[in-house]
Order: C-alpha cells, then sequence, then structure tokens
C-alpha cells in the first residue's frame, strides 16, 4: 500500500502548490497592475518561480512513483526506446517481419525469419523435453479446421467475443477495453493535475475492466469523451464480435465451421480414445502444439496480440476426489513472484512465496495444479526468462469461469509491462461434461473396488407420458436435461417441487427455461451396491503461449555494450544455448587456405555432434565478424588461426580459450547442450589473451 500511498499523497501535495501558484500569480497580476514598487515586484516574482520549482519536484517525485508502480522504474519514453532498439535489430537480422511485407502488410501477421525459426524450433524442443518427454504424455495432432458444433458445445460460438466500437464516419473498429485501457493509463501517468480520487477512479476501472458490461464500457467511453484515436471522430456504442475465423467444410457451404482459437478442444473430444490408450489409468495428460487463430479487432504489439500463433497446450486428467501429485515434492521448495488474488485486491504488490507452503495454506488449491505452476517457473527460467521479471498471479473473482477451481498466469515484464504468456487452470470436470451432453458420448472414467460397497445414488426418472404431453417435439432434449443434473441442482428441484409444485429449469439444448411440474419427474437417493465409481475427470490445463513467451525472451536477452573503439553500441543478444539460433561459429582468422581447410574440417565434426553452425570466411575483420554473431545472439565462436588449436570465445563474457581442433567440436556440444558450464571450460582449457581479436 505504501507506493499507492505516496501516490495519492503526491497528487494532493501538487493539487495544493498549484493551488498556491495560482494565488500567487495572482498576487503578482495584482501589483503589476496597481504600478506596485519594483522591489515588490520581483519578491513577489522569485516567490511565484520558487513555488513552481517545488512543484517540478513533486512531479518529478509523482513520474518516479508512477514509474515504479508500473514496473522497471524507468520511463514510459526509456521504455519505448528500449523497446524500438529490440524490434528494429529483430526485423533487420530478420527474427520476425511483417507478413505481406511488399504488398504493406497485415496487421497482426508475422513471418518468422531463419533465426527466428531456430529459436522457435529450440523453444518447442525444449516444451516436449520438459514436459511431454519428462511427464509421459501422449502428444495428438488434431486439425485446425473445426467443426461449428464442436465449438458450439464448448461455448466459443456463444462467448468468444470482444466488445468492439466503431469510428462513426469511417468504420474504423477498435476494441472498447483498449479504448478505455489506453485512456485511464494515459491520464494516470501523464496528467500530474489529476487528483487523487480521479486518479483511484481510474484505477479501479482498470482493475475491473474485464467485468464491465458493454452498456457500462459505453456509459465510460462517452463519460471520459474517448474518440477514434486517428480521426477523433465520434465511436459507436460498443458490441460484440467474435473472435473466431468463420469457413464452410466441403464445397456445398451447408457444414459450417471455424479456425479453431485453441488447440484443446481438439484432446478434451479425443478424450475416450487416449484414456483407453493408457490402460483405463488416471491421471494422464495429453499435449498438443499447433497453430490457433483469433480474428482479432485491432492488433497491436508486435509477436505480442496476432491473429495467428502457436500454442502448446497440456490437458492433465485427474480424480476430482484426488489432486494430489506424486512429484510435487520436486518443486515443492521452490521460491519465487507470487500475487494471490488477496494482495492484488488490497493493493499489495506480487512477493516471493515457496510454493509448497502456497499450496499447504490453500492459496493454489491443489498439489496438481501447484506442481504444474513449479514446472512452469523452471522451463520459463530455463529458457532465459529473468526469474526477478516473472511473476505468477492469481485470477481475481471477476475473471474467473464459473467452472474453474482455480487458475494462475505466468506473466513476464516486458517493455508493455506485464504480459500473461502461460495461463495455468483447475477447469475442473467442465470441459468433458460440455462434449458429453452435445455429443451424447459418455467422456468418463472408473474407478473399480475390490469388494462392492453400498453408496447412495441419486435417481432421476422423468415421467416421459407427461414430458411428452407438455413439450411434444422437444420431449427428447428436455428428459435428457433432467437425467444430466448434478445432484445439487436435483435436490434444489426436488425440494421446490414438493414447496411449490413447479420450477423453471434450463435446458442448454433448447436455449431457454422450460417449466417442471410434480408429475413430470420423479427425484430420489436409493442405497445400492456398486462394483466401480464412474465418474468425469478434472482437468488441469497449463496453456503457453509460445509467440509472447519467444517476444519476452528477446527482451530479457537483449542488451548493448561499447565496440573496442568506443565509437559505437553494439547489440548482443544473450540467449542460453538452448535456445540460441546457431550455437557456433567458425572463423578462419585471415583468408588462408590451410585455415579454411581447418574450418571445414571443425564444420563436419559440428555437424556429426549435431551443432548448429555458420562458417564466415568473409574477408572483414575479426571484431566484426564477432559483432554480427552477437546480434544474432550466438553463444561460442571458434577462430582458426592455427592448424593445430583454435580459440573458442564465450559471447557475453568475450573470454576465450586455446582448444585442440580435435577436441573442439565436442567442447562446444557439452556447453550447448547444458553437460557443462563455461567455467567448466575455463577451468579445464588455458585462458587466450588476444589485443587485436576484438579490434
Amino acid at each position: 500500500m505504501a507506493a499507492v500511498a505516496d501516490e495519492d499523497s503526491l497528487r494532493r501535495a501538487l493539487a495544493q502548490k498549484q493551488s498556491s501558484i495560482d494565488v500567487q500569480g495572482g498576487a503578482v497580476r495584482q501589483l503589476k497592475s496597481s504600478g506596485a514598487a519594483k522591489l515588490d515586484i520581483e519578491a513577489a516574482v522569485q516567490a511565484l518561480n520558487a513555488l513552481k520549482l517545488e512543484k517540478a519536484s513533486i512531479e518529478s517525485q509523482l513520474q518516479a512513483a508512477l514509474a515504479g508502480a508500473a514496473g522497471g522504474g524507468s520511463s514510459s519514453a526509456s521504455r519505448d526506446a528500449f523497446r524500438q532498439a529490440v524490434v528494429n535489430t529483430l526485423e533487420r537480422r530478420l527474427f520476425y517481419i511483417p507478413s505481406f511485407k511488399i504488398y504493406r502488410g497485415v496487421a497482426g501477421l508475422y513471418d518468422y525469419g531463419p533465426p527466428g525459426c531456430s529459436v522457435k524450433s529450440n523453444v518447442l524442443s525444449f516444451w516436449r523435453q520438459h514436459f511431454v518427454l519428462e511427464e509421459n504424455m501422449l502428444e495428438v495432432d488434431c486439425p485446425c479446421v473445426t467443426p461449428e458444433v464442436v465449438l458450439k458445445a464448448s461455448g466459443h460460438v456463444e462467448k468468444f467475443t470482444d466488445l468492439m466500437v466503431k469510428d462513426e464516419k469511417t468504420g474504423t473498429c477498435y476494441r472498447a477495453d483498449h479504448l478505455l485501457k489506453d485512456f485511464c493509463k494515459e491520464k494516470l501517468e501523464k496528467d500530474f493535475s489529476l487528483s487523487a480520487e480521479k486518479a483511484a477512479e481510474l484505477k479501479h476501472i482498470l482493475a475491473v475492466l474485464d467485468d464491465l458490461s458493454a452498456e457500462q464500457l459505453g456509459a465510460k467511453i462517452k463519460e471520459y469523451g474517448i474518440t477514434a484515436p486517428d480521426t477523433k471522430n465520434p465511436l459507436s456504442d460498443p458490441y460484440p464480435f467474435n473472435l473466431m475465423f468463420q469457413t464452410s467444410i466441403g464445397p456445398s457451404g451447408v457444414s459450417p465451421g471455424y479456425m479453431r482459437p485453441e488447440t484443446a478442444q481438439g484432446i478434451f473430444v479425443n478424450f475416450r480414445d487416449l484414456y483407453y490408450y493408457n490402460g483405463n489409468k488416471l491421471p494422464f495428460a495429453a499435449a498438443q502444439i499447433g497453430q490457433a487463430f483469433r480474428n482479432e479487432i485491432s492488433p497491436r504489439q508486435g509477436l505480442l496480440r496476432v491473429r495467428e500463433f502457436t500454442l502448446a497446450e497440456i490437458e492433465h486428467f485427474v480424480d476430482p476426489q484426488d489432486k494430489s501429485h506424486p512429484k510435487f515434492s520436486d518443486v515443492a521448495k521452490l521460491e519465487f513472484l507470487m500475487f494471490p488474488r488477496d494482495d492484488q485486491v488490497s493493493g499489495q504488490c506480487a512477493k516471493k512465496l515457496q510454493l509448497g507452503e502456497a499450496v499447504s495454506r490453500g492459496t493454489v488449491n491443489n498439489e496438481t495444479l501447484g506442481y504444474f505452476i513449479g514446472r512452469v517457473y523452471l522451463f520459463l527460467t530455463r529458457l532465459g526468462i529473468d526469474k526477478d521479471r516473472l511473476r505468477f498471479r492469481q485470477h481475481l473473482a471477476n475473471e474467473m469461469a464459473h467452472y474453474a477451481a482455480d487458475c494462475w498466469d505466468a506473466e513476464i515484464e516486458s517493455s508493455y509491462g506485464w504480459i500473461e504468456c502461460v495461463g495455468i487452470a483447475d477447469r475442473s470436470a467442465y470441459d468433458l461434461r460440455a462434449h458429453s451432453e452435445k455429443s451424447s458420448v459418455a467422456l468418463v472414467a472408473q474407478e473399480k473396488f475390490s469388494e462392492p460397497r453400498e453408496v447412495e445414488k441419486l435417481v432421476i426418472t422423468p415421467i416421459k407420458k407427461e414430458l411428452g404431453l407438455a413439450f411434444k417435439g422437444n420431449q427428447k432434449m428436455v428428459t435428457e436435461a433432467l437425467e444430466a443434473m448434478e445432484e445439487k441442482v436435483a435436490m434444489e428441484m426436488k425440494a421446490d417441487l414438493e414447496s411449490k409444485g413447479e420450477v423453471e429449469f434450463h435446458v442448454c439444448t433448447l436455449g431457454k427455461n422450460v417449466t417442471i411440474k410434480k408429475n413430470m419427474v420423479s427425484i430420489s437417493k436409493e442405497i445400492k451396491k456398486e462394483h466401480q465409481r464412474v465418474f468425469t475427470p478434472s482437468v488441469i490445463e497449463p496453456s503457453f503461449g509460445i509467440g509472447r513467451i519467444i517476444y519476452c525472451l528477446y527482451e530479457h536477452s537483449f542488451y548493448t555494450r561499447p565496440s573496442k573503439a568506443g565509437d559505437e553500441q553494439l547489440n548482443v543478444f544473450s540467449f542460453p544455448p538452448l535456445v540460441a539460433p546457431i550455437k557456433c561459429t567458425v572463423f578462419p582468422l585471415v583468408q588462408n587456405k590451410k585455415y579454411e581447410e581447418v574450418a571445414k574440417l571443425i564444420s563436419k565434426s559440428l555437424t556429426a555432434a549435431g551443432i548448429s553452425h555458420k562458417i564466415d570466411i568473409t574477408g572483414t575483420s575479426i571484431g566484426k565478424r564477432y559483432a554480427r554473431t552477437d546480434e544474432l545472439g550466438v553463444p561460442f565462436a571458434i577462430t582458426v588461426d592455427s592448424t593445430s588449436s583454435v580459440t573458442v570465445r564465450e559471447r557475453d563474457s568475450k573470454d576465450q580459450v586455446r582448444v585442440d581442433v580435435e577436441k573442439v567440436a565436442s567442447v562446444v556440444r557439452e556447453v550447448a547442450d547444458g553437460l557443462s558450464s563455461w567455467a567448466d571450460v575455463l577451468k579445464m582449457y588455458p585462458l587466450h589473451s588476444s589485443e587485436t581479436a576484438e579490434e
């Protein structure tokens, strides 16, 4: 709360100081108009200037407080300049570029160039190793084109929308919440005349933005006089826009479909077959990497908000009565930044918590959810994400889906602020139940008992004759909905029918409420012997936005350092060898046939060892060649300056060691594969010093 209190007190002090300046300014004008003595006027002007200096000091303090609250403690201008330097380097070195560039591009679509493809491939390869292989997951690959019926069952057709507004004159579309968010942030960061009360109001709007209805958003846009950013024209009222790309399957056009907005549904609809493949045993996890599509209204922020992107998703199916995890102890002692909802609501900051304590206190709902939070932390930090700029934020009550037991986002700080890159949710049994109901195929698991058990069972018996008379052609759908009721709903219906004689009941397949009377259904509980328990599994879902993770990795890895001559700043990407697009470069020191032959020999050894590399035999200076590869994030450079031994240079320290030609490929492979560190190499091989190497 300290930062908030500081900001509030500074805004109040600023308002008071401005009031004093207005009063003193009036006094100066009065003295001048009344022809007062020169000394009196000068003294009054001096007092006015002193007040203005005090105001400027308070403004500086407020700016620092706002920058600190935003994260990173840097100004908006410096963050923008840093981002521009990163993006310029990424585009110039072809990590990624706007798609269809020669046709002026399309917003929200990007091409990955050669180094970008390599980074992405390395990230996905490590994802498979870290999750799929280590956890024995079942990997699937499902189509991007999805029939409408699947996405109706999942709720995407009805609810996968954002609220949109239009420029009333040009028709240009904008996301309503983005316009309101930008307005609030701009006022908070740049309007120092804002009162503490108004600042608190704008902060409250930012906190509840996701929960505002179309009417509430529209009212705020009108209240604050927000107009179209490009033209300043008035805006329409907000209305929902479905983000899915619609298509049709087959030439007739009668079978509607969509480009999938996520990869998860392909796993859910295959649950029965995957469960059988896994020997009818729980828990198990299925994983999928693939493209997803969202027709963003006004995409921005580069790779962070795009219309086609790569998702890597895991659906871990578990018994809802037992969400313990046998490997939780492996991650229980991890300590990292966590941001529980209570801390968010009370205005506190994220703080370091031990994962085991967070689970034991109930801050994190269960061990399996906690286990995946820990595994996600290890995945991201091993990729090269700065652990001090990574936090796990719990969803607020207004963000949580009604069916979710708990949900945490892995957020990474970038020049755009905190960016959600991974969602880790306990989705309960919602998805499997929704597809079971829509498809009439039971997506359930069984637990066989060693001895039969007497259990109290809910028995729902629809009276078909009465339902037929009341609902005629809709009888089947009403009957199925009654039979699918959960115990709590059924017992509430029983009580209402006994007390009132009838009750309103929502039938999903009809999309409306119907009146159920006492003579239409019998609801009771009976003691039965059971040999097995049949249940719908819960799902723990970690979902990774690969493009967002990669962009944050670019920012976290980027820095500049002066050239040897000190006349320019050189760009460097400090990628760990794990994700670097090229692991190693090979440079003959000078254009010499013997050195070039040795370089080719080393290249063959590196290829045999599976190390991606590049030979550079251009006549440019070795220093310029180092600078070129540092800008690509290449961690190691081999310089051939003799036929028997070579130097190996490490990118960030610029240290070099001397290694025999026959051993160099194995040395680079061990460090690149993480089997040893550069510190280990320095202990084993003599440090090489060259005054001219970087010139």
